[in-house]
């Protein structure tokens, strides 16, 4: 079975307990707590995933970092998995976790990129423009990339938004090779 679908099925485990025990926002808080840590300590998932050092220590370095910071139910659920000598998925599974919180709650992640920085006023009329068509809360990131030269690149979930300049001049530069 692939790490994404046994993450998956943890993620959904963690779920369901979290809302049989009212818990779940304060478990999606947890959760995103690990994640920042590990996205901003690279040898932490090293260790996790690390088959030499022992399942003791990989929980001994989790209790020690997030002890007496997350539920206990999660903290339960890290000691199950290295148990298992499983510690390897875990973060694919808090990131899974995050994903399946988002469907339930109807939580839509949005990118825009443009040319140049958008101003906030810009940038709140895609989001509700982005709110009216998921009927969803969304969560707007935004990126520049000059490369663009104008126009915008706009993604949410798994489609593409593409009115940017560079990707019309791309397109008219391929109409005139092919006549």
């Amino acid at each position: 079975m692939s790490e994404i679908q046994v993450a998956s099925r943890y993620a959904k485990s963690i779920i369901d307990l979290s809302v049989e025990q009212n818990a779940l926002e304060l478990v999606k808080k947890d959760i995103e707590l690990f994640l920042g840590t590990c996205r901003a300590n690279p040898a932490l998932q090293a260790i996790l995933k690390n088959p030499i050092i022992s399942l003791e220590k990989k929980a001994n370095i989790l209790d020690g970092l997030f002890g007496d910071k997350l539920h206990k139910m999660i903290l339960s659920f890290f000691h199950i998995v290295i148990r298992k000598g499983r510690s390897e998925i875990l973060y694919a599974t808090a990131k899974e976790f995050i994903n399946q919180y988002n469907i339930i709650k109807n939580v839509v992640k949005a990118t825009v990129t443009s040319a140049s920085p958008l101003s906030k006023e810009n940038l709140a009329q895609i989001e509700e423009v982005v709110k009216n068509a998921t009927k969803g809360e969304v969560i707007l990131s935004a990126q520049v990339d000059p490369d663009l030269i104008g126009g915008f690149i706009l993604k949410v979930g798994d489609k593409q938004f593409d009115t940017s300049l560079s990707s019309k001049l791309n397109k008219l530069k391929k109409e005139f090779e092919l006549n």
